[in-house]
């Protein structure tokens, strides 16, 4: 068989790292040939490594733009069907029946156009499909919405039929439980939990290495530090919903002498804005921050796996995962993680095996430090924008949210506020903060101590889990979910509207509102 991989680009993060991880084990002894497919080429220094992996399987790649982001295509929908269309039919042409799709990110709506022609493509000529779920349009993305109604004839049903399709022996992955309870309402017999695989070393967590000695070297001279201080390091692209101005408050309270470092820039041009109003308040602040070290950093730079044996701590403030790699990132490399307990993702973990003694689950602030009215007006004005740009059909699902309106308490989360209030809090003088923050936040005392003296407990997992996140374990869970999806009747036609209704109505409930995620100015 072929097996045929599908994405809009083969850029660096999250779901690249589970493509590299994932092939080798999923095609070994079945694939004859791997081939990707997608909006633009990968990068030779990521691919010919990729291809050596898989050797003796040969892989090849083939570029069509109309599968890139369709917003970056800067095509007419009817253009991207017609080539789409004909691309589609040429390559598939030269397979069998025997071939695989693994289509990722078909939920994330970047290009619906895509997703409906490639499922009724593979349905007509009966083609096996994986869709591999690792991001939502509705989870705080409602950029895409805007998108997307950009296309003619477009509804919600077509929404939904695009992000979930369904055909016979189709598959349904998703990554963490929470999605996948809510997919296997439609599609029982189709749907997969994956959690992505990772290489954890079977001696326990390393320490040390010539390479993070190497690296070490190089982050002091990238930050200009003789003194070769602490590093903590977000090993991730610079996204809103990372939440970065909470990893530098986090990191100031815990370890004020560390370099907070992140690996790479702004992710998109959607993230630009933001990302650009934190490096000017980061220089014009003094903070000890320097971002995005790994771009243009030029021949000779440190891997991330490099730069997580070189730091003391991994930080992940994020407030929206659909895994969490750098949890099991961070386990790897034997370093401990501060970072927020997201619901949908350790106990995930926690079911693998692994233990994290240093999550939190929100930092708490509190309002005296910012203007509190000027941040309630920005709010709410910022909530009513976005509000009105919801399916008309969802603004009903949705209310103002109550920490607005309590002011019994003197805490709110800082993660509950607009990017505004936080730079304020940010810039605010520190005296006076640290004993109302240590009663806000009473898990700071303790981590403090040790986090002076470097010892931070480290991520800790059985056996099972080195056994459980393995890429051999992976492929086992997909072929036997293949198998039975192979023997399954096919899913009801209107599943993908009803799994679409189910999870709007969650990611539209209180616990999923961020101001951060509203609107580009906040």
């Amino acid at each position: 068989m072929r097996w045929i991989l599908v994405h809009h680009h083969f850029r660096p993060g999250g779901v690249r790292r589970v493509i590299e991880q994932a092939t080798p084990f999923l095609v070994a002894g079945r694939a004859t040939s791997v081939l990707l497919i997608s909006g633009e080429a990968p990068e030779l220094a990521w691919f010919h490594p990729f291809a050596r992996r898989l050797s003796p399987i040969p892989v090849s790649w083939e570029v069509e733009p109309a599968l890139g982001y369709a917003a970056e295509t800067r095509m007419a929908g009817s253009m991207i069907a017609r080539r789409v269309r004909s691309f589609l039919r040429r390559v598939l042409a030269a397979g069998t029946d025997e071939d695989w799709v693994w289509v990722h990110n078909a939920g994330l709506g970047r290009n619906i156009i895509l997703m409906r022609e490639l499922a009724r493509i593979c349905r007509r000529w009966r083609v096996k499909v994986a869709w591999h779920h690792h991001d939502w349009w509705f989870e705080n993305r409602w950029n895409r919405w805007a998108e997307m109604r950009r296309l003619p004839k477009l509804s919600m049903r077509s929404v939904a039929r695009a992000s979930f399709p369904s055909g016979p022996g189709w598959l349904q992955i998703g990554i963490n439980r929470r999605d996948v309870a809510r997919l296997r309402r439609g599609f029982p017999r189709q749907t997969v939990w994956l959690p992505n695989p990772v290489s954890f070393p079977s001696s326990g967590p390393t320490q040390s290495n010539e390479a993070g000695a190497r690296a070490r070297e190089w982050l002091a001279r990238r930050l200009d530090d003789d003194r070769i201080s602490p590093v903590w390091l977000v090993p991730c692209r610079f996204l809103r919903r990372k939440n970065m101005a909470e990893a530098v408050l986090v990191t100031r309270w815990l370890r004020p002498d560390a370099w907070l470092v992140t690996t790479a820039g702004a992710s998109s041009e959607d993230e630009r804005p933001t990302w650009e109003r934190f490096v000017a308040a980061a220089r014009k602040g003094h903070w000890r921050v320097r971002v995005s070290v790994l771009d243009r950093a030029g021949e000779g730079a440190p891997s991330v796996e490099d730069l997580l044996a070189a730091s003391e701590v991994v930080v992940l403030t994020s407030i929206q995962e659909g895994f969490g790699l750098p949890y099991l990132e961070a386990a790897a490399a034997g370093r401990p993680l501060v970072g927020r307990r997201l619901p949908n993702v350790v106990p995930d973990l926690e079911s693998l095996g692994l233990r994290f003694p240093t999550l939190y689950g929100e930092l708490m602030v509190s309002r005296d430090w910012l203007d509190w009215q000027a941040e309630v007006a920005r709010q709410k004005q910022s909530f009513a924008i976005w509000r009105s740009g919801l399916p008309r059909g969802c603004r009903q699902w949705v209310r103002l949210p109550t920490w607005l309106e309590t002011t019994a308490v003197e805490g709110v989360p800082f993660s509950r506020l607009t990017f505004t209030g936080q730079l304020e809090i940010l810039a605010a003088s520190t005296l006076g903060m640290a004993h109302v923050a240590d009663r806000l936040n009473p898990w700071l005392v303790p981590w403090r101590q040790a986090a002076g003296t470097a010892e931070l407990p480290r991520i800790s997992w059985d056996a099972g889990a080195i056994e459980k996140l393995s890429g051999d374990a992976y492929a086992r869970r997909f072929w036997n979910a293949a198998h039975r999806a192979a023997a399954s009747k096919p899913a009801s036609v209107d599943a993908a509207e009803r799994v679409q209704a189910e999870f709007l109505r969650e990611r539209l409930g209180p616990d999923h509102l961020y101001p951060l995620l509203w609107a580009r100015e906040t």
